[in-house]
Parts: C-alpha cells; structure tokens; sequence
C-alpha cells in the first residue's frame, strides 16, 4: 500500500511543481517522476511475473464502491513494457523539445500530459473497478489529446487531435455500455463481477458482452476498420510521442481485450476465428496501405496497424488452442502475441525517434523530398536501418523471435483434423508471409530513399547528427532489441506466469520450462550469436583487408555522365510503382499526372495521393449522406430574425404543451382502459 500511495503522492507533487519552474527543469522534473513511477510500479510488476500477485483494496465511495488494485502477471508484463517505452520516451523527449523551449506555457502543460499518460496507462493495467478503470481511460485520452495537438497552431494537427478525441470517446461508449450492462445484472463494479456474470448466462451472451468490449478496445489497438485515428494522430504528435502512442498507447487496447479473455466465460474457439480474421485483414491491410505513403510518420503509422494485426493473429491461435485444449498451440499462440507486443513497443518507438531526429533536422517528412542522410547522420541512419530489419521479422533481431512464435503455433494447428483449422492456418501462414514481405518492400523504399542516394531537395539548413542526449535513448532500445534477438530464451521464460493465466484450466497443462519450445528459443539464440560473430568477423577482415589500399570517393548515382543530378535516382513513388499498380483496385489512389509532350519536353510530372479506402466507405461516406440530410433543413436558416425568434416561439410552446398532451393520453389511455 506504501508504494501507491508514493506514487499518487509523486503524480501531485510533480503536476503541482511543472508549472512554477523554469524550462530547462521543466523536463528534468518530467523525466524523474516518469523514473519513479516506473521503479514503483516495475517493482509490483516483477513479482508479479515471479508468480506472486499483488493486491490492495480502496474503500472507494457510495457511487463506485470498493476499488481493488490487482496486479496480475498480465498487468505485470504490460507495465513493464509502458515503463520502459515511457522512460526512453521521457529522455528522448527532454533534448527533443529544446526546439519548442519559448513556448514555456505550453511546455507546462505537455510534461504533465506525459506524466499523466504514463501514470494513466499503468492503472488501466491494475484498476479492476469499472468507474476507475473508465475514469483512469478518461485521463488517458484527454491527455493523449493535449500531447498530440502540441503544435496546435497548425490546422492539420488539430483536426488530428480532435479525431482521436472524437474516436477515443466511441471507445469509451462500448466499454461503457459494456460495464453498465454487468453492473446491472450484477450490482457490481468490481471485475470479478464480469465473470460471476457471464459464468451465470450462456456462452452467447458470453460472445456478445466480449463483442461490446472488443470493439471498445479495437479502437484503440487500430483493428481495420477501427484504426482511421493513427495515421492522423502519429504524423501530428511530437515524436516521442508518437512513438509512446505506437509503443504502448494502442497497446492498451490489446491489454484490455487480453484481460477480458481472461475474464469473461465463452466460446474460445468461435472468438479465436473471430480475432484470426479480423487479425489477417488488419495486418495486410496496414502493410499495404503503408508502402504508398509520401510521409514518413504516416508510413510508420500504418506498420502500427500491421503490427497489431500480426499480435492478434497470435491472440487469434493462442484462443483456438485453449478453444481446441491443445496447449502447445495456446502457449505459442499467447506467447508470441506477448513477446510481440514488446518487440514492437522497441522497435516502433525506435523508429520513430528516427523520424524525429530526420524532422528536426531536415524539417520535412516528405519522403520524396529527402535522401542522402546517411552521411550526415550516420547514427540514425544505423539505427534506423537496424529497428526496419527488426520489424520485418528478420534475424537476428527481436521481431524474428515472436514471428517464429507465432508461424511455429500456426505450423503446429496444420496437425489437427479440423478443417477449419486447417484453412484459418493455411491463411495465418500466407498472411504472416505477405506481411513480412510486403514490410521488407516498404522499409527498403523508406530507408533507401531518405538514407541513400543524394538529397533530392535543397534543404535550408544542412542535415546534421542529433546530439548525444536524443541518441542514448535511441541506442538503449536497440540494445534490448539485440538483447532478445540473441538470448530469446530468457524473455520467452518470463512470460510462464502470464501464459499460465490462459492455460493453467486446461488437461494435462505442462510448465513451459519442459516444453521443447524453450530448447529451441535456445538453439535459436545461439545460431543467431553465431551468424552476428560470422558477420562481424567479415566486416573486421574486410576493413583489414582494404586499410592499405587507396581508395576513390565518387559521387552517388554519377552514372558515368559530365554533370549527374539527382532527378537520375529513384523516386520513392518509382520504387513501388509496380506494387502500386497491383494495388490499385484494393487501394484508394489520386493521380494527377501530366503528360510529357514533345520530343525535348520543357515539363512533366506525376503525383499520387494514396486515401484508406476503409476511411472512405465507413467513414467519409455516412458523413456525406447525413450531411446531405441535413441540408435538406438549410431553408430553416435564411438569416431573417423573425423566424429565429418564431423558431424559439415554437420550440418553448412545444416544451410546454407536449408534457401535458403527454399527460392527457395517459389519463385518455386510463379512461378506456376501466370501460
């Protein structure tokens, strides 16, 4: 109990400090509350993953009753990843916003949004009571808001901040709706209530209540459709922020969907095809929409969605196993859903600390517009090149480790007689492999593009290296990211507590210790130290080799020609100008091209707007026709007072008569009814 209170007491005392001090501590004071909070929590969270469950109880009032803070191994795995996302975040964030240090006012209030989202988030990963939870989400989101619209001034950026607002409160409508309707059979806000409840009625309504939550955290997580919010959000936010958002924020909503499969009684097997197929859709989707993208953090944003899709056909497997009683195929599936959910907390956030040193340092996002960094910003560069093989699930890097997780649990379901098994997996795997291909297309045109070549644009200031202090957060994450690459065995371990939640009920459960997945984590790790020693060594008799012999430094993309120009490199568009073509009839694409004439044309050009599609048709469509609609009313407003005040004449006289007609059919209704 002393260390929550120690944590409520350091969110107000930091809160009520920010805005007395001077900017340079501003961020100082920022970065050491995060740092506190994540060494309280992390604390809680580590016995937690040790098999010892924390929990405390609050008294709570009259309207929410008794708030109980139960951190489980699942909130302990959680939080751990938010504290350490949070804390690279803090740092990187500190050196990023010098750029912004005379908005003083604004700065106040961006440190305390920070606070109050990582605080928030860890919450929403121990309250089990439905008001605190929602109220810890409410926080969440608005702080979320005012973190993303930090450069307000610009309309583009409000617009994304008010659509993420307008999205995060849908979300909250279904988790609402969702809680009241437990709370009223149950009179009970209390989690444990949700599976007293759906323990009492039938596996439907058990499907129907998981639905009610699944679209509320959905939302949040970036499903398609749900995910319209992301590639708005992540290009407005600063970047630390946008890589707090990909790390962790939509993180949250796997959580939550991981907790109510915990927690509410039904079919595992009809939700597992149900995640499964939602999962594929998003995660081909995300990466295809993601390969035609012009901005840099725009592209990143849609491999979010790629990424959640990946996680949720883990979640999809790992549910069809406890459905099926096959706990090999629930323990792969959960596992590499869990791993993953960390490796992309790494490498996301990595690579948009990326983008925000190419931003701060070329001022643009445009892919089209950049190239040639990787001379004058050799670090990111690097760092960038090794998070984009990370998250194409290449080895030796993390991302590999939880996509064999997760092939290994759909080559596993190919055993069983089930035919429609069988076809789920036959699609997993296909997915799984289009993903990873697709991704590799993508982050070659991303990084060859902005790093490669020569600048294709004139910058106003020449591109230089980000300093020691955005860089050493940078470096930490990769460091972890190399750390599971080369020893998975430690990280798939301390995942047995969290797995065991899932299958602990199931016959014949084994500790995963003594399944042969562990071994083979194993022998993985050390192939992977062996092929990284291979590679170093390589480089090392390379180096060796060409030390003493003179060397030539030509310009890039000279060709041979007098006077070569950058116009002679690939565009980022040519690149994937056949994949674009292919793509078309799934993809919403905008050309406006004009064409060459003549045989030495003065001029001409082609540029496409890629649009999500989903966006057009859920979105963007029912909005067109209810405005249509209601412009069938726009007669009402012709600027003449006296129909306003004709208007209010009406309006008050049917507040008044309404009631009493209302009342007079009552009493009618009564009279016939004694006849």
């Amino acid at each position: 109990m002393g260390k929550i209170i120690a944590f409520i007491v350091i969110i107000l005392l930091a809160i009520l400090l920010i805005p007395f001090i001077s900017v340079k501590w501003k961020g100082m004071i920022t970065v050491t509350t995060v740092t506190f909070i994540a060494i309280l929590s992390g604390s809680l969270a580590f016995q937690a993953l040790s098999g010892e469950n924390a929990e405390f109880l609050f008294t709570g009032s009259s309207v929410t009753g008794e708030i109980p803070v139960r951190i489980d191994a699942l909130s302990g795995w959680f939080i751990v990843i938010i504290n350490f996302t949070c804390i690279t975040g803090a740092i990187y964030g500190l050196h990023y916003m010098k750029a912004y240090r005379s908005q003083k006012s604004n700065l106040s209030l961006h440190c305390i949004s920070f606070i109050l989202v990582h605080s928030s988030l860890i919450c929403i990963c121990s309250l089990q009571n439905a008001i605190a939870f929602l109220i810890a989400w409410e926080i969440m989101a608005l702080s979320s808001f005012i973190l993303i619209i930090f450069e307000h001034y610009k309309r583009e950026t409000l617009n994304a901040g008010i659509n993420f607002l307008i999205q995060s409160h849908i979300c909250i409508m279904f988790l609402t709706l969702g809680f009241i309707w437990v709370a009223m059979r149950m009179n009970s806000y209390d989690f444990k209530a949700i599976t007293l409840f759906s323990s009492a009625n039938s596996l439907l309504t058990g499907v129907a209540l998981f639905l009610c939550f699944f679209f509320g955290f959905a939302i949040k997580a970036g499903f398609v459709p749900f995910h319209t919010w992301l590639p708005y959000a992540h290009p407005a936010a600063p970047s630390h922020v946008s890589g707090i958002m990909s790390g962790v924020i939509i993180k949250i909503g796997i959580f939550g969907m991981m907790r109510m499969l915990l927690l509410i009684k039904i079919d595992y097997l009809v939700i597992g095809y149900f995640i499964l197929f939602i999962s594929i859709v998003s995660g081909i989707y995300g990466v295809m929409l993601a390969i035609v993208q012009h901005n840099l953090k725009r592209l990143l944003a849609y491999h979010s969605i790629e990424n959640i899709g990946i996680i949720g056909i883990g979640i999809g497997i790992g549910c069809i196993g406890v459905g099926m009683e096959n706990q090999l195929l629930a323990v792969l599936g959960f596992a590499g859903a869990l791993l993953h959910t960390l490796n992309h907390s790494l490498f996301k956030s990595l690579l948009f600390y990326g983008a925000g040193n190419v931003y701060q340092s070329t001022h643009t996002m445009d892919i089209e517009k950049l190239g040639g960094l990787s001379k004058q910003m050799p670090h990111t560069a690097f760092l960038f090149l090794m998070s984009a093989l990370a998250i194409c699930g290449l080895p030796p890097f993390n991302g590999f480790i939880s996509e064999f997780l997760i092939y290994n649990g759909l080559f596993t379901g190919l055993y069983a007689s089930d035919n429609a098994l069988t076809l789920s997996v036959v699609s997993g795997i296909f997915a799984l492999a289009l993903i990873g291909g697709l991704a590799m297309l993508c982050f070659t045109k991303a990084f060859g593009s902005v790093f490669l070549g020569t600048a294709r644009y004139n910058l106003q200031h020449p591109a230089e290296e980000s300093n020691f202090g955005k860089l050493m957060p940078m470096y930490a994450v990769f460091i972890l990211i190399i750390a599971i690459g080369l020893f998975p065995k430690p990280f798939v371990i301390a995942l047995s507590e969290p797995l065991h939640l899932f299958t602990y009920h199931l016959h014949n459960n084994i500790p995963l210790e003594r399944l042969q997945i562990t071994a083979t984590m194993s022998m993985i790790g050390w192939c992977s130290v062996a092929f990284s020693g291979m590679a170093g060594l390589i480089f090392l008799l390379r180096k060796i080799m060409v030390s003493n012999k003179p060397q030539t430094i030509n310009v890039t993309w000279g060709c041979g020609y007098i006077a070569p120009t950058a116009k002679m490199q690939y565009t980022a568009s040519a690149f994937v100008r056949t994949y674009r073509k292919l793509a078309e009839p799934v993809l919403s694409i905008h050309k406006k091209k004009k064409e060459i004439q003549g045989i030495f044309p003065k001029s001409g050009g082609q540029e496409t707007h890629p649009y999500d599609k989903t966006e057009e048709w859920f979105i963007d469509y029912p909005l067109q026709q209810l405005k249509k609609f209601f412009n069938r009313f726009i007669f009402l407003q012709n600027g003449n007072l006296q129909f306003y005040i004709l208007y209010g004449v009406a309006f008050i006289t049917l507040v008044l008569i309404v009631p009493l007609a209302f009342d007079y059919l009552k009493a009618l209704i009564k009279f016939l009814n004694q006849l």
